[in-house]
């Protein structure tokens, strides 16, 4: 057992922990004027509850998935100071389809919208609170019902 002196480790700074990873959860698709927003209209995104329908306003439900009943799918990524994009979004939850492919077109869209909606405008404040902090955003995509795919 290690006994602290002075009230630190051993006179270190105790190790310091990963970040936090930032989350939110978004309804989509986003009404048309959100894609508009994202586009470069309105003012830059301040806080996160700004930040997460920016960053979901390009996602549109694919083709192949129109006639999902329900579908959610989580994306990890991180962003720069300047709202872009640092390496690939990951897809670390979706629900499970009954196809394989449905999934395969349910990740590729909602890659493909992060990377259309980055770089994100955010103000200086924002992007100095989230550079390089990990982001969780969950889609939450609601089919006509009773459909199938």
């Amino acid at each position: 057992m290690g006994c602290a002196i002075g009230g630190g480790f051993y006179g270190r700074q105790p190790p310091l922990s990963l970040p936090q990873t930032l989350r939110g959860t978004v309804q989509v698709p986003l009404p048309d004027s959100g894609h508009a927003f994202a586009q470069g209209g309105g003012k830059p995104a301040d806080t996160l509850r700004e930040l997460y329908p920016t960053l979901a306003a390009c996602w549109e439900a694919p083709a192949g998935l129109a006639k999902l009943e329900r579908t959610e799918i989580t994306a990890r990524f991180s962003l720069r100071r300047d709202g872009s994009l640092i390496g690939e979004p990951r897809i670390t939850f979706a629900t499970p389809p009954a196809e394989t492919r449905a999934r395969d077109i349910l990740t590729e869209a909602t890659v493909a919208a992060i990377r259309r909606c980055t770089p994100a405008r955010i103000t200086a404040a924002l992007g100095g609170a989230i550079a390089g902090r990990p982001m969780a955003l969950r889609f939450i995509y609601s089919g006509p019902r009773g459909q199938g795919i």
